[in-house]
């Protein structure tokens, strides 16, 4: 399975499960630890567990590997090889800003070339 039917079938489940504000970030011509990058708000602490608790039990049958994770109420880090995805708190979001560190990385590769 390419990557980006891997990317699609994560986004449409967090979709399904009420996740907002879904974005995919391609790392793919930067260095990186990954290729993608998901960041998907959760409607708050419960609803973050049970966002990463679904996808674990949605697709490690399909084939997905996790990898690791770090967990908390706020902001859980899935480590999927060449997909991280972050399921964040609206607050946390805003508070660490991973879109602006991501697009930074990307401009500045895009700069270099």
């Amino acid at each position: 399975m390419s990557i980006e039917e891997r990317i699609e079938r994560i986004v449409r489940l967090l979709d399904s499960k009420k996740a907002e504000e879904i974005e995919v970030f391609d790392l793919e011509e930067v260095d990186y630890i990954a290729k993608r990058v998901v960041i998907a708000n959760s409607l708050g602490g419960k609803h973050t567990q049970a966002l990463f608790d679904n996808m674990k039990e949605e697709l490690k049958p399909l084939g997905e590997t996790f990898y690791g994770s770090d967990e908390s109420d706020e902001w859980i880090v899935a480590d999927l090889g060449e997909i991280i995805v972050h399921i964040m708190t609206p607050a946390y979001r805003q508070r660490y800003s991973l879109e602006a560190f991501l697009e930074e990385l990307r401009s500045g590769k895009s700069s270099q070339a």
